[in-house]
């Protein structure tokens, strides 16, 4: 019997935020199975190092720098992807940012650029791709949001109400486009180990607050294998699934907070309760691999994490002397 085609074979596909991370394993995996990739992200060298083992691999795969924040940014990129493979097929919204920290360690411009950057941006990209997606006969949008889209992870509050609002978009864009033709997935991940820890942004006390966000994102029962979700996630496009929820955990979050929302939110309240104060000197803005060198977090702890980050060009933590 012949193997039925990949729906994604020789079909032409845009992910944001693919020089590192799950962008990238989610970029590899549609190159597996035959589509066209365009990747882009803000970090130039990242991104060409990322186009280079893409097109070891085989992948008929071609890149662009760019802040995905620039209005300016959705023609530039359709205009990339036209001039190198035509019409755009499938859209991948994957960029983001994770800042960690109490509310009062925030400030407004953090809310401000993560909307932005996981709000805005994919909005402006997505409409700007419709016109291609509804000519397409595979016209498709995976917007990744996460978890805490759908339950209020504490000390993660810019982080939560970008993709609460990336959730709602993409839910009420699949009933938008339901009659056109366009599949739209929405993603809820719970933690993966993508290396993330090391370049989230730590706000408050910033070694605290790695410490416990480095261990969630690294523990195997809390955590999953970013490449098994870039499977999965692929999988789920390629079968016009609405929605798809990433880890046992996140399951069982998701669910909790369907049936009883006000039992999950007290007991977000006692986590929170349990999470590091903000402290006489708060710090602001500091990355993952600088803010590790504050915690007193043992390497071993996080060594899945930092495997994970080291194999997808994550910055590198710091070591035990």
């Amino acid at each position: 019997m012949t193997a039925r085609p990949h729906r994604f074979a020789n079909r032409t596909a845009l992910v944001t935020g693919s020089s590192r991370g799950l962008g990238l394993l989610i970029a590899r995996e549609l190159a597996r199975h035959g589509a066209r990739v365009m990747l882009c992200a803000r970090d130039a060298d990242a991104l060409g190092r990322a186009e280079r083992q893409l097109r070891a691999d085989g992948a008929d795969a071609v890149a662009l720098s760019c802040d995905i924040t620039d209005p300016e940014t959705p023609r530039r990129l359709l205009d990339a992807v036209h001039e190198r493979f035509g019409p755009l097929d499938i859209l991948v919204n994957s960029a983001g940012i994770i800042q960690v920290g109490p509310v009062e360690a925030l400030r407004e411009e953090d809310f401000r650029q993560a909307m932005e950057t996981m709000y805005f941006a994919p909005l402006r990209l997505t409409l700007a791709a419709l016109t291609d997606l509804r000519a397409s006969s595979a016209g498709t949008v995976v917007t990744v949001s996460s978890v805490g889209g759908r339950i209020p992870a504490p000390h993660l509050l810019p982080y939560v109400a970008a993709k609460f609002a990336a959730a709602g978009f993409s839910q009420g864009l699949r009933a938008e486009l339901a009659g056109m033709g366009v599949s739209v997935t929405t993603v809820l991940p719970g933690l993966m180990r993508t290396g993330s820890h090391t370049a989230a942004r730590f706000h408050g006390r910033p070694g605290a607050e790695y410490s416990w966000f480095a261990a969630a994102a690294s523990m195997p029962l809390l955590s999953m294998d970013a490449e098994r979700a870039a499977r999965a996630i692929v999988r789920a496009a390629e079968r016009r699934r609405p929605e798809l929820v990433l880890t046992p955990a996140a399951k069982v979050g998701v669910r909790l907070q369907g049936l009883a929302p006000a039992t999950t939110a007290r007991l977000l309240g006692l986590v929170a309760r349990t999470l590091p104060a903000t402290g006489d000197r708060p710090r602001h803005d500091v990355q993952g691999a600088r803010a590790a060198k504050q915690s007193s977090l043992p390497a071993w702890v996080t060594a899945l994490g930092d495997r994970a980050g080291a194999r997808l060009a994550e910055p590198r933590p710091r070591t035990d002397p």
